[in-house]
């Protein structure tokens, strides 16, 4: 077992090695992406994470719809994070032959409309069923 971890070890330091010698004549250009996409996470995107996480853990009671909200919001990051190429990509920049043209703007922004009426349509009928049961619960004697 020693042996086999002392292998791996050595394999994946000589790939790192390897990656890492490839990437020196270019360190210049990535260096900046390498530093900044950790330091945007951490200055950024996790506060704003934990802010968001905190509010909705306060306005949100009921444990299965904050679920079904928190679904909603990584979905809608995560199609934000895939959009963000597509529509940032300067009109001057050529068209990449592999992704046809069209409008991205609009196929996001209806993503995520129908990925939100789906959420309130959800929470509307769990409302709905919860009224139903706590009225039947009442009208008992």
């Amino acid at each position: 077992m020693r042996a086999v971890r002392l292998l791996l070890f050595v394999v994946g330091a000589s790939a790192t090695a390897y990656g890492g010698w490839l990437l020196l004549p270019q360190l210049g250009t990535a260096l900046p992406w390498l530093i900044g996409g950790p330091v945007l996470h951490d200055v950024l995107v996790a506060p704003l994470v934990g802010l968001v996480g905190l509010v909705l853990g306060r306005l949100v009671t009921n444990r299965l719809r904050l679920a079904w909200i928190t679904a909603g919001l990584l979905a809608s990051v995560t199609l934000l994070l895939i959009a963000v190429p597509l529509l940032w990509r300067p009109p001057s920049a050529p068209a990449n032959p592999g992704l046809p043209d069209r409008n991205y703007p609009l196929g996001l922004t209806v993503g995520l409309t129908v990925l939100w009426a789906a959420i309130v349509i959800v929470l509307v009928v769990a409302t709905t069923v919860d009224r139903r049961v706590a009225n039947r619960r009442t009208d008992r004697p």
